[in-house]
């Protein structure tokens, strides 16, 4: 690629055109967006690429990719679109139903399946110029937030990142989950009738061991996993239609309920669950942003 281009030279209307394309992902989706041909936003991506020196959006296959750099960008992009259009607004408070733009959470995926209905209704009604996207947590380690992958991190915030702000929301307990008359139900349940049960375990890493084994290996128990899947929706479902005993988070009852599972406390002394919610400084003052964060805050801080 050539050199950047003298930012002298510079039409910010570009940065627009920039946002919509990372966000996008798509020449044709961005030119919809912008009321454009899709040759002319092919142009405007072309001098992007001129006036940063990288490729912005390669192919790969039929979809369009964002280069390493581009994704580094994509979030600060976004948040200076965004501090533009409240300038030109003028003063007072931005109105979010004029906002047009993706806001992405990332989070333990019983997260959008427990509370994204509610996110919809309130985007809907408050700001339905607003997209939400619901990623789930990788089983790999990657800077979401400083990447500007996702704008909001939402479950139990193992960052240790400085410059990332976290929120507590409230401490959960893990709870036993089985299918209603499990034989498991009746009687006293002691730790050790606990560990006799056969296991499944949710990990998106595929761990078969956890905080509960520690608090058993402490009574000099041990249990027994016979299985793993990555996700809590489908754990739920196995245990529907099994003896199998699950684990999960007391918050996402309303998952367990509509299906008719069991949940039950864990006869073991377990640490809480700390809840929150991580974001990057960048978006402290984006009101888009803060509008989400509060909306996070009362939808989810607060579970029954």
């Amino acid at each position: 690629m050539e050199r950047p281009a003298d930012t002298a030279g510079l039409d910010l209307n570009l940065l627009l055109a920039l946002d919509v394309l990372l966000d996008e992902r798509s020449v044709g989706g961005a030119a919809r967006r912008l009321h454009l041909s899709e040759p002319a936003m092919s142009r405007t991506l072309g001098r992007i690429r001129k006036a940063l020196g990288d490729p912005v959006l390669v192919r790969a296959g039929r979809q369009m990719v964002p280069t390493p750099y581009a994704l580094s960008v994509q979030a600060e992009v976004g948040a200076v679109v965004e501090r533009a259009r409240a300038v030109f607004a003028g003063p007072g408070a931005q109105d979010l139903r004029a906002v047009s733009r993706t806001l992405t959470l990332v989070g333990n995926d019983a997260l959008a399946a427990a509370y994204a209905p509610a996110l919809f209704a309130r985007a809907a009604q408050e700001a339905p110029g607003i997209r939400l996207r619901f990623l789930t947590e990788s089983h790999l380690d990657v800077p979401l937030l400083r990447e500007g992958i996702a704008d909001l991190e939402v479950g139990v915030i193992d960052t240790v990142a400085p410059e990332v702000r976290v929120e507590p929301l409230f401490e959960d307990v893990m709870v036993g989950v089985v299918r209603s008359g499990h034989p498991l139900l009746g009687g006293e349940l002691t730790a050790r009738r606990f560990a006799a049960a056969d296991h499944l375990s949710v990990s998106r890493k595929g761990r078969m061991a956890g905080p509960v084994d520690t608090a058993l290996a402490e009574a000099g128990l041990r249990r027994r996993v016979v299985g793993n899947v990555g996700t809590y929706p489908s754990a739920l479902y196995i245990l529907l239609r099994t003896d199998l005993v699950g684990l999960s988070m007391s918050w996402a009852r309303p998952l367990m309920d509509p299906l008719g599972l069991v949940t039950f406390p864990v006869p073991l002394e377990l640490p809480p669950l700390r809840i929150g919610m991580a974001w990057h400084p960048r978006h402290d003052a984006d009101p888009a942003h803060a509008w989400l964060r509060g909306c996070v805050r009362e939808l989810v801080a607060a579970p029954e």
